[in-house]
């Protein structure tokens, strides 16, 4: 079977592509990027544009042990939505993935799923910092990731070893970084927000001294380490410095950290309410040079479900926002309408770059390489309805905004798993 992508502007970042041009693609695998007229299936790319398919490096897919926010079925569907063929699911789930049956469960309910599902397992049983997981076994059960994630792991020796064995092992040490201490009991960013609404708050501190630790270890060591979620001024700089000596760090952020500020949460809701926290105009600003310059490498969601129902109580709502379905627009809305980046630099930041980091077969369009594409207007545009998006819970940040940028097919293997037609 051939499926052809006629007269796209081909966006490919693994290859230095951006060009008009056609899309062959047979038996599931990119066959070509050319000229070519025939296929059993067609498919008119003109007034489009055309990437790998999106790498979505931290979500949290609620499964197993909280079905009623996500699944893996119904998270893969939000996903193709979004144009993102290949995830990476975080360990938080009940039971934590920090043994071989939880993490085979995952990858094995994956299958048949619209996007591909990689594994992040835990460093240490149950994200509690007292038992270290045997990362041999995790590897061998398939999982190509570590991270304590939501809960940074407390026991250095563990962190330390962690980071040692996982190049040994490729894999990624993924790290959530924060002060446990520092962030206990808050809800929201610490200052004039917290203070005019009379809730505690969580200071910036708290994830700058996460992230000094962390590339700390790296650069003593020697290894690579991976920043979640950067959100603040002083997180970016750090990690500026440390790539400037040689460290060997990598970061992310997400799109509401470069499009959305701490006055959102003046309307009392938890919809806004994420960890890290929406931060102050100064950190956005920063989040936004640190995608300019390079310093941050990856854009992903922390896509994170929530029930309505867990969300009505501003004070007492769990953190998390979802993003997989935005998550394009948001980038397009926010940095490339701004002309903050290309859309060459957008696609390198949430499908090449994350790629390369989590060592996974995906992010270009290589002769050979699964077809795994989404294909989008970057300027048609459309408001963000809640009620039509495509996984079980609604907490967009992102709820009844405008956004540019609308998906229109989303090919995984080479079979269209996302239509907007």
């Amino acid at each position: 079977m051939t499926l052809l992508i006629k007269n796209t502007n081909v966006v490919d970042p693994s290859q230095g592509i951006d060009k008009i041009a056609d899309i062959l693609i047979e038996n599931g695998k990119i066959k070509g990027i050319g000229n070519y007229e025939n296929a059993d299936t067609i498919i008119d790319g003109s007034s489009y544009i055309a990437s790998p398919g999106l790498v979505d490096m931290h979500v949290h897919l609620r499964d197993p042990g909280q079905t009623q926010k996500e699944d893996i079925l119904t998270g893969c569907s939000a996903a193709a939505a979004g144009g993102v063929t290949s995830i990476l699911a975080m360990p938080n789930t009940n039971p934590v993935a920090d043994c071989a049956e939880t993490v085979k469960y995952i990858i094995d309910k994956s299958k048949g799923a619209k996007a591909k599902v990689y594994v992040a397992a835990s460093i240490t049983k149950g994200l509690k910092s007292l038992e270290a997981t045997d990362l041999e076994e995790v590897k061998n059960a398939g999982a190509v990731a570590l991270s304590d994630d939501g809960r940074p792991v407390e026991n250095t020796e563990m962190l330390r070893n962690a980071m040692i064995k996982a190049p040994q092992l490729g894999m990624a040490v993924v790290a959530h970084c924060e002060s446990l201490f520092l962030a206990d009991g808050g809800i929201i960013n610490e200052g004039e927000v917290s203070q005019k609404l009379g809730v505690k708050g969580i200071p910036a501190s708290a994830e700058d001294c996460g992230t000094q630790r962390e590339i700390a270890f790296a650069d003593a060591l020697d290894v690579p380490v991976h920043i979640c979620h950067v959100s603040t001024d002083t997180s970016v700089k750090l990690v500026r410095d440390a790539k400037s000596r040689g460290v060997k760090v990598s970061c992310e952020t997400a799109p509401h950290y470069f499009s959305l500020t701490e006055k959102e949460l003046l309307k009392r809701d938890a919809d806004f309410r994420m960890n890290p926290p929406l931060r102050t105009e100064k950190d956005r600003l920063a989040i936004i040079q640190g995608l300019i310059d390079g310093t941050i490498d990856v854009i992903a969601t922390d896509h994170a479900p929530h029930t309505p129902q867990e969300k009505a109580d501003f004070e007492k709502a769990p953190n998390g926002s979802i993003g997989m379905e935005t998550s394009l627009s948001a980038g397009i809305t926010n940095l490339v309408k701004t002309g903050k980046l290309t859309i060459y630099q957008l696609i390198e930041k949430m499908s090449t770059n994350p790629a390369k980091i989590l060592n996974i077969e995906a992010g270009t369009l290589r002769e050979g390489a699964m077809a795994d594409i989404v294909i989008f207007d970057i300027n048609e545009s459309y408001t963000v309805d809640v009620e039509k998006l495509h996984g079980k819970s609604k907490n967009s940040p992102f709820k009844n905004q405008t956004l540019f940028g609308k998906v229109k097919y989303t090919i995984l293997n080479g079979e269209v798993v996302y239509s907007d037609k």
